[in-house]
Parts: structure tokens; C-alpha cells; sequence
């Protein structure tokens, strides 16, 4: 607390000229500790012509009008006044020399009032000054505050100077006045109302927030006068109010509210401002994949991944459960495959995952290639029809053809009568169906082309034998089983009779059963119905429909047991029974 002692105080008049008019100079207003003494300053003047041989005067108390009855402080004439004055005033002043000072002592706070001088010259030369001064009688110091009072900006109050600082606003500034050889002593005090720029005391740190979380966030900040807070982000006001601290609520927090906010406090002493970081936490997005998706083999593909999450992500290229390329804690992922193959063909997947959720795109890489004619493909015998399955690996999708050069036939895969074609992925099957009796396996040769080349293979056959085996089924076989029966009883029988000369067994001789023939011609038949029926035979292996020629050759082919065959479908294994014969 901050003291200070009074000391006398001097009001300086100056002179008034000689002007030859009637006036007064005093005080506007004095101030004067209760039970002590106080001096009125006073000067006056009159015309010049005027030349009184005495010169008296009147102090009057809250009235100038005589009529009114004023109380009288002062009169020079009679030395008559108002009770509450008696004792207490004096003329200190020489009213020849013009001067009017006025005297009040043991004062009193009913002494405290306008104080007006008339000044009487004899006869009507009198005359009440309208200038008065006002007495105020206080008990305490009265302490002068500057209208304005700034933070580091040198001030003076009642003979003190000092430079006040914030940290003074609101405090109390003493002031205590003493007269020497009394025991009279007077304390006063006054706030300091010291105005300073804001300054941000409160704020958040960095703040963290789980995406659809709700957040707050709060600015407080230390000024007189009290500051406007405003809330910013990228320049966009958010909020604002003049008040001392300011929240910012946001509800849901979305990865798009993610960044960096500004409080900006100010009034009209200054400034402040101080930024919060707001880090969103979410989910990788849905990756977004750029790149080739489709390629000539040979050729270089890079394929460009990428996300948005926070934190950023493990970034995983997968193919078939593979992994290809994976990066740990960024948002792209470059896969480069230099020089694809058919293998590279396919479904990939870009997997994006962080400790708050996973998301994953699919993506397909078409790589296009000369057709290849897997190792798969080959004829088989199926009872009286050969089936050729031809399997290629082409993109994109290739033509294909059979080609019988012992014939000089070619079937493409549009005749749906002998070819039945099925794509699946990258493969192509063709099936070709041939129907009727081959003197030999058949040659057949597929041939694959698409834009990028041509393929060729023979197809091996598979199973030659099976062109003989094949006619037997259950009828061949009943009667193959009651000609062993017939041989067992003849043997039996023979063996009963000892004496009787053995006959031969059933066996292969000169002229053993026929199993298979497609050459055999009968004795008699003519040579150009031996032309005629292998022409026929040749139709019926395309399955081509037509009239065969009328031989006479029978033939059969029995077996006992089951054969496996082909379907002429879809070429699985089955077992059939079955018999065949046929009338060439």
C-alpha cells in the first residue's frame, strides 16, 4: 500500500489588471480535511473611476442575494455573522488593496458550501460577485486518478509518479496526510484501475478426438477491458463474444473438422493470439487404386494404392492370399511388376488397416497374351465316338479349330453340331465330337489365334485300344459267358467218356471270330461297294447323316466285365455294359 504525505497547498492568483470593471478571481472548489483550516484565495476590482475612500466587503454562504437572507461568514463593517461562523472566519486580505482572501478554521461538514464576496465601496457602489468558490470538508485524502491509466505507461497521482503494470489493476493506492506540531492525521485510498492489452492464460493443448466424439475447446484470456475472443479456423470466424474465456463445442468430429484453430482475444489496447492443433483419429477410407489394369505380356505395370486414415495405415497388396507389396504407416503403395506373364493375371486386392477399422478395394489385372494350348488336351475313345478336348490359355479370348488332315477336314468352334466350346477365366475348352465306326485313330490337330499369335498342336490320342474294347457290354458279354459254359460241359462230358475219340475244343483257328475290322470284305462283294462303304464310314465319324451301302458283314465284340469309357459330354470316366452289333 502506497502513502502519501500532504503538504500545504498554494493557489497562485494572478493579478487581475486594471481593467474598470467589476470582478472576481477565486477557486473553483477547494477541498479541506475536517477540524482543520482552510484559505479561500480572492481578488476583485471595480472601475477605475470609482475612488471609494474605504473599501468593505460581505462573505456570503450559498446565496449572492442579499434579499435571500444568506448566511453571513464575513462582513467588514459590523463584524456581525451567522452563528455557525462566529469564531471561525477572518479576512485575511487587505480590501483596499483589493484583496479578498478568506480565512475558515475548526472546520465542519456543515461548513462545506458555496462561498460568495460582495464588495461595498459606499452608497449604491456594491456588488456581488456572481464568482464563488465551493468548500468541500472531506475526512479522507482525495486521491486524483487520472483518467486513464495504462499498463506500462508513467503516470502522476497527487505528487506521486510511478508506471503502473497489470498486475497493479485492482490493487489499492493509499494516501495519508499529517500536519506537523498535531495530532492530526487523514488516510485516503483508491483502486487502480490500470487498463492492458489481452494476454491468453487458458487454452488446450493438442488435442486428440475418436471420429463422431465430441469435443470442446477452450480460450480464456487476461484483460482490462475485457477482451472480444473470437475462434478461427483457415480464417473462417467459428464463434465470438467479448467475454473473458470462450468455448468452442463441436459435436461429432469428422475427419473433415481435423486441423489447426486459432483464438484471437483483443481490445483497445492490443492483442493476442494462440493456435490448438485438432488431430481427428479414423478408419482408413476405401483405397483408391490408379494404375494399368490391362497389359500386353512382356510389359511393365505399376499400380498406385492409396488411402486416408489417421494414423496412416498398413498398406497390403494381396493376390490369391500373397502378399506382393506392403508399407507400414503410409497412405500409398506402388506395386511394379516388370514383365508380366498370364500368371500375373487376376483378382488383387489393396487392404488398408489401423487401430480403428480396416477397409479393402478389389482390383483386376487383365494381361493379354499369345493363346497356349495346355498339355491337357487329347482324344479319347468313348463306345462308337472319339472325343477331342482341346484346353487353351489365351486373352484375349482366342478362335479355335480341328483340323483332320488325313481327311482334309477342318471344324471350326462355330459348328455347334461336332464342337462345344466353354470359356472359364482365361481358359477356353472345345470339345470335338466324332461319331461313328475309325479304321484307326484319327489325327486331329487344334489350332488356337487371337491377336497376339497362333498356336498349333496334334492332339494325342489316349486309349487306342478302346475302339475294339468299346463295342463289348452286356449283351457280348452274355454270350461270351454261355460259350465258356458250352466248353466246360463238353469238356466234362468228354472226360466221361473215356472210349469216345476227343473232338476239338472251341478255339482260335484258321477262322477265329471277328473282334474288330473295318477292311474285311466279303467274297463276292464287288469292289465299288467296298469303296462305297468306307466313304459311308468316314460320314458316320463326322456325324454326318447319309445312307450306308449294304454289306453283308456281321460282327460283334462281347467282354465280361465292365469297361471304363468317357462320357461324350464332359469326357469323366464311367463304367457302362453294354453290346453292339452292327450290319455293315
Amino acid at each position: 500500500m502506497i502513502f502519501l504525505t500532504a503538504l500545504p497547498l498554494f493557489w497562485i492568483m494572478i493579478s487581475a489588471s486594471r481593467g474598470g470593471h467589476w470582478g472576481a478571481w477565486m477557486p473553483l472548489s477547494i477541498s479541506a480535511f475536517e477540524g482543520t483550516c482552510v484559505s479561500i484565495p480572492c481578488r476583485f476590482d471595480f472601475p477605475d473611476e470609482l475612488r471609494p475612500a474605504v473599501v468593505h466587503g460581505v462573505w456570503y454562504f450559498n446565496s449572492p442575494y442579499p434579499k435571500n437572507y444568506p448566511p453571513v461568514v464575513f462582513k467588514s463593517r459590523t463584524q456581525v455573522v451567522h452563528e455557525s461562523f462566529q469564531g471561525r472566519s477572518r479576512l485575511l486580505g487587505d480590501l483596499g488593496l483589493r484583496n479578498c482572501t478568506l480565512l475558515l478554521s475548526n472546520l465542519s461538514p456543515e461548513l462545506g458550501g458555496k462561498y460568495y464576496f460582495r464588495g461595498d465601496l459606499g452608497g449604491y457602489n456594491q456588488y456581488t460577485f456572481s464568482e464563488h468558490s465551493v468548500l468541500d470538508i472531506i475526512n479522507t485524502p482525495n486521491i486524483v486518478v487520472p483518467p486513464e491509466v495504462v499498463a506500462g505507461t508513467e503516470v502522476e497521482m497527487s505528487l506521486l509518479h510511478f508506471t503502473p503494470t497489470r498486475e497493479a489493476n485492482g490493487h489499492r493506492l493509499g494516501c495519508q496526510a499529517s500536519f506537523p506540531n498535531t495530532t492530526l492525521q487523514f488516510e485516503g485510498y483508491a483502486s487502480l484501475d490500470v487498463k492492458y492489452p489481452p494476454v491468453i492464460v487458458d487454452m488446450n493443448s493438442s488435442v486428440e478426438a475418436i471420429e463422431g466424439s465430441h469435443v470442446s475447446l477452450l480460450c480464456g484470456a487476461d484483460s482490462n477491458p475485457p477482451p472480444l475472443l473470437t475462434w478461427m479456423r483457415d480464417g473462417t470466424v467459428l464463434r465470438e463474444a467479448v467475454a473473458e474465456s470462450l468455448l468452442l463445442e463441436l459435436d461429432e468430429v469428422t475427419p473433415g473438422e481435423d486441423g489447426v484453430y486459432a483464438c484471437l482475444a483483443e481490445n483497445a489496447y492490443g492483442q493476442d493470439n494462440r493456435t490448438v492443433g485438432l488431430s481427428v483419429m479414423y478408419a482408413p477410407w476405401k483405397p483408391m487404386v490408379n494404375g494399368t489394369m490391362v497389359a500386353v505380356e512382356g510389359e511393365t505395370v505399376s499400380i498406385l494404392c492409396s488411402t486416408q486414415s489417421n494414423p496412416d495405415p498398413i498398406l497390403t497388396i494381396f493376390k490369391e492370399k500373397q502378399i506382393l507389396a506392403t508399407v507400414i504407416y503410409e497412405s500409398e503403395l506402388q506395386l511394379e511388376l516388370p514383365a508380366v506373364t498370364p500368371e500375373d493375371d487376376g483378382e488383387y486386392w489393396c487392404v488398408a488397416e489401423n487401430q480403428y477399422g480396416q477397409r479393402a478395394t478389389a482390383f483386376n489385372l487383365s494381361v493379354e497374351f499369345a493363346p497356349i494350348i495346355l498339355l491337357e488336351s487329347h482324344c479319347a475313345a468313348a463306345r462308337d465316338t472319339v472325343q477331342c478336348l482341346c484346353v487353351v490359355k489365351a486373352n484375349p479370348e482366342p478362335s479355335v479349330a480341328f483340323e483332320l488332315p488325313s481327311r482334309n477336314v477342318t471344324v471350326n468352334e462355330t459348328e455347334r453340331e461336332f464342337v462345344y466350346s466353354e470359356r472359364s477365366g482365361l481358359l477356353l475348352t472345345s470339345i470335338l465330337t466324332l461319331r461313328g465306326q475309325a479304321q484307326a485313330p484319327p489325327r486331329v490337330i487344334c489350332t488356337s489365334r487371337n491377336l497376339y499369335g497362333t498356336k498349333s498342336l496334334e492332339l494325342p490320342f489316349q486309349g487306342a485300344h478302346r475302339l475294339m474294347w468299346a463295342k463289348i457290354g452286356p449283351v457280348g458279354a452274355v454270350v461270351a459267358f454261355a460259350i465258356l459254359i458250352a466248353i466246360v460241359c463238353y469238356v466234362t462230358q468228354t472226360r466221361r467218356k473215356k472210349n469216345v475219340t476227343e473232338s476239338p475244343s472251341f478255339s482260335a483257328g484258321d477262322n477265329p471270330p471277328v473282334l474288330f475290322s473295318s477292311n474285311f470284305r466279303a467274297s463276292g462283294v464287288p469292289e465299288k461297294y467296298e469303296s462305297e462303304r468306307r466313304l459311308g464310314s468316314e460320314r458316320r465319324l463326322l456325324g454326318i447323316r447319309g445312307e450306308p451301302p449294304e454289306l453283308d458283314l456281321s460282327y460283334s465284340h462281347s467282354d465280361l466285365g465292365k469297361r471304363p469309357t468317357k462320357d461324350s459330354y464332359t469326357l469323366t470316366e464311367e463304367l457302362a455294359e453294354y453290346a453292339e452289333i452292327r450290319v455293315k
